[in-house]
Parts: C-alpha cells; structure tokens; sequence
C-alpha cells in the first residue's frame, strides 16, 4: 500500500521542474540571437558591384593617374611623382587663383544661404494655408536645372537688356545699374546671389522640420517667465536647429565646391579668371589632355572639400558630442 501511494506523489513532484526547464528553455530561445540566412548577403552585391566598378576603381585609377604625364590618350606615360601636387600650388597661378575663387565663394554662400534659409523657415514655421504657399514659391528654384537657373540670371544680369537694369531704370535708379557679371570685381558676388538664390528654399526646408519639432511648452514657459523673442531664439530656438545648420552648413558647402554648370551657364566655357573655381579649372585642365596633372587636381579638390567639412564641424560644434 505505501509502495503505491508515493509513486503518484514522485510523479507531482517532479511536474514543477519541468514546467520550469520548459520555460527557462524558451526564455533562452527567446535572448539567443536570431540567425541570418547566408543567402541574405547576396541581395547587397549588385550594389557593391556598381558602386566599386563606378566609384572605387576611377577613384583609384585617379590616384594613380595622378602621379602620372598621362595625356589621356597615348598608351605611354611617365611616372612623375608628386611633380603634378607641387605644380599645382607653385606654378599654376590659374589653379591658385581658382582655389581662392572657390574658398570665397564658399564663405559668401555658406554665410548667405544659411541666414536667409533660416529667416524663411522663422516666418513660415505655421502651417498655415499662405506659408504653405509661399514654401512652395520658394522651393520652386530647387526643382529646376543648373543649367535654367544659370541662363535665367544670365538674363537678369545682362547690362543691355537684363530684367535688373530695366526695373532700376524704371523706378529711376539708373545710378545704381551696372554690368554685373562684366565687373570682374563684382561677378562672383553676383553668382553667390543666384546660388543662394537656387537652394536657400531647399535649406529653408530642413530648418522647417528643426523648428516643428520643438515643443510649443518651451516658448509658453518662457513667456511666463517673462523672456523676450531674442531670448527665446537664443535659448530654445537655437539649441533645437543647430542639427540642422550642421546639416545645412556641409551640405552647402559641398554645393558652392560643385558649382560647376552654374559657373558654366552664366560665364561660358571657359570661364574668365574672375569666376573660375575648383571644378571648372579641373575641367579645363581635362580639355587641355592634361589628364595626369587634372587627376592631381581633383585630388586636391576632394581633399579641401572633406577638410573644409571637417573644420565646419570641428570649429562651430553644432551638434552635441556623441551625436
């Protein structure tokens, strides 16, 4: 009799523990990671494929071009060195005078396009029916080709018959006409006009998307505590959007280095010295089958856009380290 009554009470206690194995068994199924399907990987390749055969190889090939008098034609070539580098900076005035074009260039965009994008986006932050409008009025230029935008202010700016002449002289300023693009002393100024002119409502946009995601409560607080609208763009507004001006400032920046069919739009090809930058110089460079001395200097043209970009982000530190 005894033999028989503690079997069912071995089998009870022996239900527990494994109702607890059991769980503690899925429990570890559940935190062990999740295996990748090896066939995954494959789907990744034709664009790795691409980019290595149209990016990785030519970037390479420049370098070794680079150090090269390749004509860009002839199957011979010479091995020179860093010759091509130092020409660059020591006995080519066109290149040095297009570096200092460019770094001009890129100072008056960067300062401009980023003040008046943020301007736009602080009058036109609600959502209502007119700002919506008016948005869309200033992203128009966005949507249009360099090459438009470059003949369209080659209109306005033409000192004959140009739009900008015609409305000065109309409201009696002719004082205040000139030639423009024809003034070597004033023509990059005028096509920073037309860059910013081009892509400040696109940055405008960026800053939009900053200023909506800051919450209303802040501005309510600081009303109560009685701070003024400087004081609150300093402390709230400013905080919020320095992301974006980060982004804005790179991105603008490697627009004013690329400005390439703009340059070439309004000032012809090639363009005069007053208007040569960086990417029309190297250009030139390749159109004179110059490829080797042309390959150093994009080289050079990449390296100042990525130290240039370093030194935004490094001096004005408008993203909190981490980020």
């Amino acid at each position: 009799m005894s033999t028989h009554a503690t079997k069912p009470a071995a089998k009870r206690s022996k239900a527990p523990h494994s109702a607890d194995e059991a769980a503690a068994a899925k429990a570890r199924r559940r935190r062990s990671p999740t295996r990748v399907n090896p066939a995954l990987y494959l789907f990744p390749l034709p664009a790795v494929a691409i980019i290595a055969f149209f990016l990785v190889m030519p970037t390479l090939q420049a370098f070794q071009y680079a150090i090269t008098d390749w004509n860009g034609f002839s199957a011979a070539f010479n091995y020179v060195g860093l010759d091509n580098f130092i020409r660059a900076f020591t006995s080519d005035s066109l290149f040095t005078n297009a570096l200092a074009n460019n770094l001009k260039f890129v100072l008056l965009v960067v300062i401009a396009q980023t003040l008046f994008s943020l301007i736009l986006a602080l009058m036109l932050t609600k959502n209502s029916r007119g700002s919506i409008l008016l948005r869309a009025l200033f992203f128009f230029p966005t949507i249009l080709s360099s090459v438009s935008v470059a003949f369209i202010w080659k209109f306005i700016y033409d000192p004959n018959f140009g739009l900008a002449n015609s409305v000065l002289g109309a409201v009696g300023l002719e004082a205040l006409q000139g030639s423009y693009l024809g003034n070597n002393a004033q023509a990059l100024y005028w096509v920073a006009v037309t860059q910013v002119w081009f892509h400040a409502g696109q940055m405008m946009v960026v800053y939009i998307a900053g200023l909506q995601s800051i919450p209303r409560e802040l501005y309510e607080a600081a009303e109560m505590d009685g701070a003024g609208k400087w004081q609150q763009f300093k402390s709230i507004t400013w905080p919020f959007v320095a992301p974006a001006t980060s982004i804005v400032v790179a991105y603008t920046t490697v627009q004013s280095f690329k400005a390439f069919d703009l340059i070439l739009g309004i000032a012809g090809n090639p363009p005069k010295q007053s208007l040569d930058i960086l990417s029309t110089r190297i250009y030139s460079t390749f159109a004179n089958s110059e490829f080797g001395y042309a390959a150093a200097q994009s080289i050079i043209f990449m390296a100042m856009i990525a130290l240039v970009t370093w030194l935004q982000r490094r001096l004005l530190r408008l993203t909190p380290k981490g980020e």
